[in-house]
C-alpha cells in the first residue's frame, strides 16, 4: 500500500539526494578524489585562520570545514560547491562570541539552520537573485575590509584588544604595537601574505597558502623564538557533540544575528553556485536543494565545536579548476581535512598565528574585485552610491544592518527611478471630421491627458497635484491605456481627483482602462465613480464622442455638432 507523505513530505523527499546523485559520484573518482585532495591543501590554512578569527579558535574552524563540508557535499544543491567556514560569516561571528561565548554560537547555528530548511521547504531559492548587484559587492568590499582589519593583532603579534567595534579593536592594537613592537610576527603575516599574493599571479594551480604557512612554521621552530606565538594545542579528532545553548532570556538578542547567518549563508552559497555553473559545462546547481544542504551543515557544525558556514567561492573556483565534476570531490576534502584532524594535531599547532593572519590578509585583497567595483561605479550614481553605502556599514556597524540599509537604499531608489518614468501629458483631441472651427470650439471645453507608466504610490501623488490645477474646462478626458500598473494608493487618488473635479462642476471620463487594472480600482470605489452615467469608454474616440453628447446636453455647442461622426479604425486609441 502506498503512504501519502503529504505536501511538506513530498517537498522534502524531493530535496534528497537521488539516484542520479549516486551514478554521478561513480564518474571519474580518481580525477574527482585529487580534486578533494588539493581543496583540502587550499582550505586547511583557511579553516585554520577563520577559526581563529572567529573568536573560537582553530579547531573550531577545522570542524566546521569537516562536518559542514561533508553535509552540504552530499545534500547540497550543486556537483562542485565546497562549503566550510568563510570570513563572510566570522564578521557576524566575533560579536556573539564576546557577549555570549560558543552557546552564543550554538544557538545562532542551529536557529540559522532551521530557517534555511525552511526556506528551501518554501522554494525560496529562486528569490535569492533579487538581491541588487550593488548590495552583493558592497557588502564584500566591506567584509574583505573588516578581515584584513580582524588580523592586524595577529599580524602585529599583540595580544587582541577587547572590544567589538574592529575598527576600535585595531586601533588599540596599534598603539600596543607602538609600545612593544613585534618585528618577527610583522615579517611572518607579510611574508606569507606576498608569498601567496605573488604566487597565486604566476602559478595559480600551485597552493602557495599551504606553502607559506609550513614553510613560516618551519623556520619558526629552527629559530625557536617565541615572538611569532603559534595556535597552541588542538584536541585529535572531532569533539563529542554538544548541546550547550544560551540562557533562554538571551535568545531575542540573537534572533537578529541567527537572521543575518542564514540570510548570509544563503547568499554566499547561492553566489558562489552560480559562479561554478559558469565555470563549467553542463552544470546547473538547485537553488532549494543548496539552501536545504546549508541547513543541515549549519545545524549539525556547531553541535560539534564549529561555527555556522557558507559555500566558500574560492574553495569552490579551486575545486573546478582542479577537474571537480561531482561531489565526491567537495567530500573527499571534509575526509582528507578529518585525516588531518585526527592524525596531524600536534604539527598544526606549532603553526605562528601571524602566518594565518598573513594567509587571511591575502585572500581579503583577493576579495576585492577591482574591475567588478570599477564597472559598478561607472554604471550609474545610484549603483555607485549603494555599493559605498553597504560597503561602510559593514565596517562601521555590522553585516546585519549593512544588507538593510544597501537594501532599503537600493529599494527607495529604485522606486524613485520607477516613478520618475510616469508621466501625465495633455494630448491634443483628434480633429477627426469635424472644422477647424468646430474642433476650436470643442477644444474650450475639453481637455484630454494621458497617463503613462506606473500609477503607484511613489508617483500618483503628483498627478493629483497636477489634475488639480486644470480649470477653464467642462470635460477631463484620461487616456488610460498606457498605464503599465496601479496600486491602491494609485486609485484612492485617482478617485480624490475625480472627485474634487467633478465637485468644481467638471466631467471626468476615462478610456483604454486595461483589464487587469479593474480589479484595484473597484477595490476603492474608483471604477464605480468612473462609471457614473456612462462615463467609462473602451477608446479614445468613444470618450470624445461621449464627452460631445454631453457638452450638447448642457447646451455648451450648438447643434451643428451633435451630427453623427464617424470613427474610423485608424482613430481608435492603441497602446503606444
Amino acid at each position: 500500500m502506498k503512504v501519502s507523505l503529504g505536501p511538506v513530505g513530498a517537498r522534502l523527499t524531493a530535496l534528497l539526494p537521488g539516484r542520479t546523485d549516486l551514478a554521478e559520484i561513480r564518474r571519474a573518482p580518481r580525477r574527482n578524489l585529487l580534486a578533494g585532495l588539493t581543496v583540502a591543501i587550499v582550505a586547511l590554512p583557511l579553516a585554520l585562520g577563520f577559526g581563529v578569527s572567529s573568536g573560537l579558535g582553530a579547531e573550531a574552524g577545522l570542524a566546521t570545514a569537516v562536518v559542514a563540508g561533508a553535509l552540504a557535499a552530499v545534500f547540497g544543491g550543486s556537483n562542485v560547491q565546497v562549503s566550510g567556514p568563510t570570513g563572510a560569516m566570522t564578521v557576524v561571528l566575533v560579536p556573539i562570541v564576546a557577549e555570549h561565548g560558543p552557546s552564543g554560537v550554538l544557538t545562532v547555528g542551529l536557529t540559522a539552520g532551521v530557517l534555511l530548511v525552511a526556506l528551501a521547504l518554501l522554494r525560496a531559492g529562486k528569490y535569492m537573485q533579487y538581491v541588487p548587484a550593488p548590495v552583493v559587492e558592497g557588502f564584500t568590499l566591506g567584509i574583505a575590509c573588516v578581515i584584513g582589519l580582524q588580523q592586524v593583532p595577529n599580524a602585529l603579534g599583540v595580544p587582541k584588544p577587547e572590544g567589538e567595534r574592529v575598527l576600535v579593536v585595531t586601533w588599540h592594537a596599534l598603539e600596543e604595537f607602538a609600545k612593544n613592537p613585534n618585528w618577527t610576527a610583522v615579517a611572518f603575516a607579510l611574508a606569507v601574505a606576498a608569498v601567496m599574493l605573488i604566487g597565486a599571479r604566476r602559478r595559480p594551480a600551485i597552493p602557495f597558502s599551504i606553502l607559506a604557512v609550513i614553510a613560516a612554521t618551519v623556520v619558526a621552530q629552527v629559530a625557536g623564538t617565541d615572538a611569532a606565538k603559534s595556535i597552541g594545542d588542538l584536541p585529535s579528532g572531532l569533539p563529542a557533540p554538544s548541546l550547550s545553548f544560551v540562557d533562554p532570556g538571551a535568545l531575542g538578542s540573537l534572533l537578529a544575528p541567527a537572521v543575518a547567518v542564514a540570510t548570509l549563508a544563503a547568499l554566499e552559497s547561492l553566489l558562489s553556485a552560480s559562479v561554478a555553473d559558469g565555470m563549467t559545462v553542463g552544470q546547473k546547481h538547485d537553488p532549494d536543494r543548496e539552501l536545504f544542504g546549508q541547513g543541515l551543515a549549519n545545524i549539525a557544525a556547531p553541535l560539534f565545536g564549529g561555527v555556522p558556514a557558507t559555500g566558500a567561492i574560492a574553495r569552490t573556483a579551486v575545486n573546478v579548476r582542479t577537474g571537480a565534476g561531482s561531489r565526491l570531490a567537495a567530500l573527499a576534502h571534509a575526509v582528507v581535512l578529518a585525516g588531518i584532524v585526527f592524525a596531524a594535531a600536534p604539527l598544526v599547532s606549532k603553526i605562528p598565528l601571524a602566518a594565518l593572519a598573513g594567509v587571511l590578509l591575502a585572500t581579503a585583497v583577493r576579495m576585492v574585485e577591482v574591475g567588478s567595483l570599477r564597472a559598478m561605479a561607472k554604471a550609474t550614481r545610484s549603483d555607485a552610491l549603494i555599493l559605498v553605502l553597504t560597503a561602510v556599514a559593514t565596517l562601521v556597524f555590522d553585516l546585519v544592518y549593512a544588507v538593510i540599509i544597501g537594501l532599503m537604499v537600493a529599494g527607495t531608489l529604485a522606486l524613485r527611478a520607477v516613478a520618475k518614468q510616469a508621466r501625465l501629458d495633455q494630448v491634443p483631441l483628434d480633429p477627426g471630421d469635424h472644422s477647424a472651427e468646430e474642433h476650436a470650439l470643442l477644444a474650450e471645453h475639453i481637455v484630454a491627458y494621458r497617463i503613462d507608466g506606473p500609477l503607484f504610490f511613489a508617483a500618483a501623488h503628483r498627478f493629483l497635484l497636477e489634475l488639480a490645477e486644470v480649470a477653464d474646462v467642462r470635460v477631463v478626458i484620461l487616456r488610460m491605456s498606457r498605464v503599465t500598473t496601479i496600486d491602491a494608493t494609485g486609485a484612492l487618488v485617482l478617485k480624490d481627483v475625480v472627485e474634487k473635479l467633478n465637485r468644481r462642476g467638471i466631467v471626468v471620463m476615462t478610456s483604454g482602462i486595461r483589464l487587469d487594472q479593474r480589479q484595484v480600482l473597484d477595490s476603492v470605489g474608483a471604477l464605480e465613480l468612473l462609471r457614473l452615467d456612462g462615463r467609462e469608454y473602451a477608446t479614445t474616440p468613444e470618450a470624445i464622442q461621449g464627452a460631445h453628447a454631453y457638452l450638447e446636453r448642457a447646451g455648451l455647442l450648438p447643434p451643428a455638432l451633435s451630427r453623427p461622426h464617424r470613427i474610423s479604425e485608424g482613430a481608435e486609441e492603441t497602446v503606444g
